[in-house]
C-alpha cells in the first residue's frame, strides 16, 4: 500500500553523526594513557609487592579506558569519507588499540610501551580536529 502523495515527506536530512560531534574527543583517550604512563613510572620506581599488585590493577583498568575510548571514535566518530581521505586510519586504530590492551600496555609496566601507545593517540587527534575543521 502506498502512502497518499501529500503524507509523503518534501524534505530528506541527513546528519553526520547520531549526536552531536562534540561528544568526540580523543582527550578521552589521551587522558587514560597518561594515566597508564604514570602507572608504569611508579610501579617500575616501587618494589613493595602489594603497591606492585594495586598499580597493576589499576593500570588495566585504565588501558581497558583507553580501549573503549578509541573504539568510540573509530566506530562512532569516524566514517568512511574519513577514512578515505586518511587511508591510515584504520591501520592507526589497530595499533593503538592493540598497544592498549594485552600484547601491549595493558600486558607490560613498561613505560615506553605507554609512550608509543600516546603517539598513535597523538596521530589519530591529528587526524581527528583536522575533520572538525573540515
Amino acid at each position: 500500500m502506498r502512502l497518499p502523495r501529500f503524507l509523503t515527506p518534501t524534505t530528506v536530512a541527513s546528519a553526520h553523526c547520531d549526536l552531536p560531534c562534540g561528544v568526540y574527543d580523543p582527550a578521552q583517550a589521551r587522558i587514560e594513557a597518561e594515566s597508564v604512563k604514570a602507572i608504569c613510572e611508579k610501579y617500575q620506581a616501587n618494589q613493595d609487592p602489594e603497591f606492585r599488585t594495586r598499580a597493576l590493577i589499576i593500570k588495566e583498568q585504565r588501558a581497558e579506558l583507553v580501549k573503549h575510548h578509541l573504539w568510540v571514535l573509530w566506530t562512532d566518530y569516524f566514517k568512511a569519507p574519513h577514512f578515505e581521505k586518511y587511508p591510515q586510519l584504520h591501520a592507526l586504530f589497530n595499533e593503538a588499540t592493540k598497544l592498549a590492551g594485552a600484547s601491549g600496555a595493558k600486558g607490560s609496566a613498561d613505560p615506553a610501551v605507554a609512550d608509543r601507545l600516546l603517539q598513535k593517540i597523538e596521530e589519530i587527534s591529528t587526524i581527528f580536529w583536522e575533520t572538525k575543521q573540515a
